[in-house]
Formats: structure tokens, C-alpha cells, sequence
């Protein structure tokens, strides 16, 4: 067991000497330790605090250790809950693991025990990023978007499919990609495709793979997604816009675990986990005979939906925060600051775009601003010009030449000979392409 894991714990108790000497045992362990004196305070405290783990005395005034841990899992389920039980209760011990606790520890109460106690609790913790790595940059202060987080980690531990509905811009891709980075297939290939973007021709080669000959213009045998997925996660972008041909060969797919390339005979075994999102609502879609009811019920296992950015308008300030971060250290510049009242009209504003059109803003922001210092002048100037606008040429180019080369690498699992080959371009100019995009070929490399 590593005993280095730190975590945030929350302790309630009324006796003043053994809340006193939890707290020094605990911060003695590494932990972040806030001690409470009643069941109300830690109520309070399980909001402002945020704890991984509780750990609460069983006999207290007022509101006992029971009906504390019954009213945190109303609020917060899955918060793992420590119960402190006197010597020789095991009636009192049986009832609280029946109720939910994770566990009790019995006074005295020996020290290697406890921490041993409260790491067992922190690995179950939904809030806690032990198992959940992948995690680490989706932090949010939104009661709404931590909730979906939690969900979203306790799926992260199974193998089941998920769909991720939300609005476009919300982050759906970065929660996929969580989702697999927290889960037991981190360590093979994570694969995203986006079905509103494929030619319908080339729908089922892209998925499934072709054969040399299989059609006009397949000089060479090629595995689809599916194949290159393979151990891991597929993510399938904006499934809704699937045709419904292919609808029905997905759907094969995944109750039969097995894929056929175009143009072959024989079938492919495939392992992947489905993670897939939409921005419409395929439950109306598949009352309207637009999208597969058994396809749906498939993908729909664990429902996470997006919140928009006006739903959680708190998490603005860290996500400028970290765009400004982000967007310095891209631009090896200095990180700009925004002055009080133009990251108060951030916040104030309306988000048709979300994330992607708070990004857009702040990048631009960044670009214009002549000083260290983001105006309010400079926020009001690229709201007003909105991100509907049209972008200029080279931009576009950029963008669109880095998802043709992040594609290829995809499909070659970050094989730059391969590669190169198939954009037609020589080795040393397809690198010089790959770092001008900032690509790195070893991120794109199977495992």
C-alpha cells in the first residue's frame, strides 16, 4: 500500500481532546485536515471544505455520527464515511457499515490503523484523484459540473459505454478523454472520430478499415478506427449525425465485438470501449425513427451531460486562469493578467459558445492587448465581434492541416515513415510539419 497518498479529511467529533489528536495524527500522515465539534458544522464544512473522506464519532450531542453520515450521502453519495465506535460496540459497528460506512475505527485508536483506515476510504473516494489521474485538469468549483465529475469517475473505474450529451464548446472530448486516462484501459490507444465530419462514402472504411482494390482509390489495405482502438477507447463524436446504415453496422459491432474491413470476407476481433457524445438529444431522435432505439440503449449505459458555461458560471475565473496559462506558455510570452472589472464582465457574459467561445475570447485578448494588463475595453471589443466570425485564411489553413496530421498519426499509431507516405510528403519535411503543429509522433504511438 502507498503511504504517501494525501488527502482531505474532514473530522467530527465533540470531545476536544481526540478531535485535537486526530488532526495532529492525520496532518502527521501528509493529509489537509479540517476538525469540526458537530454534525451541523460538518455539514457546512462538506460543502466549503470539500473532503475526500469523513470521519465522524458515532456518539455526539444533537445529531449522532448516523444521521450525520445519512445526511452526507443525501447531499454527497458516495462520499466514503469513518465511523469512531467505543470500545466493544459491535452491534453499534455492524449498524454503521449496514448504513453505509466504509468502515469504523474503535477506540483507542491505534495509529498505523487509522491511516491505514483512511487510505482504504480515500481510494474509494469519488472526489479523491488516486485512481483518477486523468482527471487532474478538469477542476471546477460548480456544484453542477462536480457532480458530473463524480459520476464520471465512478464510470471511469468500469468498463461500461458511455454517452456524453451537452451543448457544443462544453468539453465533452476533454471528458472522454478523462474518462479513458482514469480507467483500466489508460494505457492503451484513446481514439476520437467525429461523425459529422465523415463523407458519407467513406463512412464504413474509416470505422472498419478497407482492403487493397475494395474500392476506387484504396491502392493499399488500411484498419479503420476500430482496429486502432483496439484494447482501448473509441470516442465517437457527434454519434447522432451517423447515418443510419451505419447506425446498424456499429451496432453489430458492438454486440458482436467483431469487424469486418470493406472488401474482406473474413472478421477482426476488436476490444474497445465505446465513449460517445452528441449535442442533440438522441432520446427525441429515436422517437422520431432518426437514430437506432438498440443502438441508443447500446451507447446510453452511464448518461453524463455537459453543463453549459451559464450553468456554471463560478468555474469561469479558474478556466481564464488556466487559458492564460496555457496560452503564454504556447507563445513563450510572459502570462498577461485581466484587471477586476473585465474578469468580472467574463463572468457577466453570455457563453452561446461555451468553453470554445471563452477560449476564443481570452486568445484573442491576449493576441490585441497591447499592455501585461486585459482591459475592460479589450474584453467588451472581441465580445462584441463574436466567434462566428469568419477566420482568416492562414488560421485556417493551421487548423485544419494540424487534424489532418493528428489524423494521420491516429491511423499510423505514430509511425512517421507511415505516415509521411500516405500524406505524400518526404520524411524530413512531414517532421518539420508535425513540430510547426506542435505534434509529438510518441503521444499517437500504440500500446
Amino acid at each position: 500500500m502507498n503511504h504517501n497518498l494525501s488527502g482531505r479529511i474532514l473530522v467530527v467529533d465533540d470531545d476536544p481532546g481526540l478531535l485535537k489528536l486526530l488532526t495532529l495524527r492525520l496532518e502527521g500522515f501528509g493529509h489537509e485536515v479540517r476538525a469540526v465539534d458537530s454534525a451541523p458544522a460538518a455539514l457546512c464544512a462538506t460543502e466549503s471544505f470539500s473532503p475526500d473522506t469523513v470521519i465522524t464519532d458515532l456518539r455526539m450531542q444533537g445529531m449522532d455520527g448516523i444521521e450525520l453520515l445519512e445526511a452526507i450521502h443525501q447531499r454527497q453519495p458516495g462520499l466514503p464515511v469513518l465511523i469512531i465506535t467505543a470500545h466493544g460496540t459491535i452491534p453499534d459497528a455492524v449498524n454503521a457499515t449496514q448504513r453505509g460506512a466504509v468502515g469504523f475505527l474503535t477506540k483507542p485508536i491505534e495509529k498505523q490503523l487509522l491511516q491505514e483506515k483512511v487510505l482504504h476510504a480515500l481510494r474509494l473516494s469519488p472526489t479523491s484523484e488516486y485512481d483518477n489521474e486523468g482527471f487532474r485538469e478538469m477542476v471546477s468549483r460548480s456544484p453542477l459540473m462536480r457532480e458530473v465529475l463524480r459520476r464520471a469517475r465512478r464510470a471511469a473505474r468500469s468498463d461500461s459505454n458511455v454517452l456524453i450529451t451537452g451543448q457544443s464548446g462544453t468539453g465533452k472530448e476533454l471528458l472522454a478523454r478523462a474518462i479513458h486516462n482514469a480507467g483500466p484501459r489508460r494505457e492503451q490507444p484513446f481514439m476520437a472520430v467525429n461523425c459529422g465530419a465523415i463523407p458519407a462514402e467513406l463512412y464504413e472504411s474509416e470505422l472498419f478499415g478497407h482492403e487493397r482494390g475494395a474500392f476506387t482509390g484504396a491502392h493499399r489495405s488500411r484498419e479503420g478506427i476500430f482496429q486502432a482502438a483496439n484494447g482501448g477507447t473509441l470516442f465517437l463524436d457527434e454519434v447522432g449525425d451517423m447515418p443510419q446504415d451505419l447506425q446498424i453496422k456499429l451496432l453489430r459491432a458492438l454486440q458482436e465485438r467483431e469487424i469486418r474491413r470493406v472488401g474482406s470476407n473474413t472478421t477482426v476481433v476488436v476490444d474497445v470501449r465505446i465513449i460517445a457524445a452528441t449535442h442533440q438529444n438522441l432520446d427525441q431522435m429515436t422517437k422520431v425513427g432518426r437514430f437506432r432505439e438498440d443502438l441508443y440503449y447500446r451507447l446510453n449505459v452511464v448518461a453524463l451531460r455537459m453543463p453549459a458555461l451559464n450553468e456554471r458560471r463560478e468555474d469561469i475565473p479558474c478556466l481564464v486562469n488556466e487559458f492564460l496559462e496555457r496560452i503564454a506558455a504556447q507563445r513563450s510570452e510572459p502570462r498577461k493578467l485581466y484587471a477586476p472589472e473585465a474578469l468580472e464582465m467574463l463572468v457577466r457574459a453570455q457563453w452561446p459558445g461555451n468553453i470554445r467561445h471563452l477560449f476564443n475570447v481570452v486568445e484573442q485578448n491576449v493576441v490585441l492587448s497591447t499592455g501585461s494588463m486585459i482591459s475592460a475595453a479589450d474584453v467588451v471589443e472581441a465580445l462584441a465581434e463574436g466567434v462566428e466570425r469568419v477566420q482568416p485564411l492562414a488560421r485556417a489553413r493551421d487548423e485544419f492541416t494540424q487534424q489532418y496530421l493528428s489524423r494521420l498519426l491516429q491511423l499510423t499509431g505514430g509511425n512517421v515513415t507511415r505516415a509521411a507516405r500516405l500524406a505524400q510528403r518526404n520524411r524530413t519535411d512531414f517532421y518539420k510539419l508535425l513540430s510547426r503543429h506542435h505534434l509529438d509522433p510518441a503521444a499517437f504511438k500504440y500500446r
